[in-house]
């Protein structure tokens, strides 16, 4: 592997070389893809990488062909961040018979397999401190078995089980404080990233594998087929995230809280929502309630944050 400088000024300086490959069956503008490719740019040393059930393990890795140039696992939705633990402590064995063998694990799993489907063991490895780092790249509902809800889900949203129409205006509930969760663990890192800002991406996984313990990033990865928008609007829509304060980028790092991007005059959230079929519903009268329902989430999340950083503390 190519030798690098810890962390990264400007694009140019981040590496050519691809160990997520191109040719992969990912949708045309997906998200996910795009954050697995930054992702992937910033390892450091020979990394292991443990794959849940879902969008990026599915069309990546269609027989014959796979889209990995590290060693790759595939597991099951429910115990990605056990089987990424394992390998850590598998690791740490070998250390002690055979040397210092330099690798690093990386779990990756959907916003399905991570803020549901395997919230148990992600708790329980970053509760037992595995050196590990955990991706968690959110489309925001279950995008690989046909749109339907999860917890990251946010109010408001259309999908194949929270259906807008005469009595539903979409998904009734929040979306869960994922990174709050995963702070109370008291684990060295956490933090959130949009693929619309690489650079900060790519140097938070840099920074998460250089910690010994267990590491968590939470990535915003808008989807084309789920969010109903063209292709050619991802790394805009997911911009607008963070412009709007829709999907504020911050980092817990030893229970101190940083916001990394400030937004002091944020966008409406009517530009994010408006350009997202899934959303479009809100923009409606008679659904004007839920709207002024998730821009109050919104902005409490937001104040929420800027006190937080406020006290030096996250929780």
């Amino acid at each position: 592997m190519t030798t690098v400088e810890k962390y990264f000024k400007t694009i140019s300086d981040v590496p050519v070389e691809d160990y997520f490959a191109p040719g992969h069956r990912l949708c045309a503008g997906c998200g996910a893809s795009i954050a697995i490719k930054l992702a992937m740019k910033a390892i450091k040393s020979p990394t292991i990488v443990v794959n849940a059930t879902g969008c990026i393990e599915v069309a990546t890795s269609m027989f014959p062909y796979v889209s990995w140039r590290v060693p790759w696992v595939h597991v099951a939705f429910e115990n990605t961040a056990a089987v990424a633990s394992g390998i850590s402590e598998g690791l740490k064995i070998l250390n002690k018979k055979r040397g210092k063998i330099m690798y690093d694990v990386i779990a990756i799993g959907g916003d399905g397999g991570t803020f549901d489907i395997g919230l148990q063991a992600l708790s329980g490895a970053l509760e037992r401190g595995h050196k590990m780092l955990y991706i968690c790249y959110d489309n925001e509902a279950y995008m690989n078995t046909g749109v339907q809800r999860s917890g990251a889900t946010p109010i408001g949203a259309v999908t194949t089980t929270s259906p807008a129409g005469e009595i539903i205006p979409g998904k009734r509930e929040r979306k869960k404080d994922l990174i709050g969760i995963v702070a109370a663990h008291r684990i060295p890192y956490a933090a959130t990233a949009s693929i619309s800002h690489p650079l900060d991406f790519i140097n938070k996984v840099r920074k998460a594998l250089e910690i010994n313990g267990p590491t968590f990033i939470h990535v915003i990865t808008p989807c084309t087929l789920g969010w109903r928008y063209p292709p050619s609007l991802t790394v805009k829509i997911a911009r607008l995230a963070v412009e709007t304060r829709y999907f504020p980028v911050f980092e817990v790092e030893d229970g101190r809280v940083k916001i990394n991007i400030r937004v002091s005059r944020p966008k409406p959230l009517e530009e994010f929502l408006q350009v997202q079929g899934r959303f479009r519903h809100l923009l409606d009268d008679r659904n004007r309630d839920v709207l002024e329902a998730l821009k109050k989430q919104v902005e409490e999340n937001w104040n929420k944050l800027v006190k937080l950083e406020e006290l030096g503390v996250y929780i």
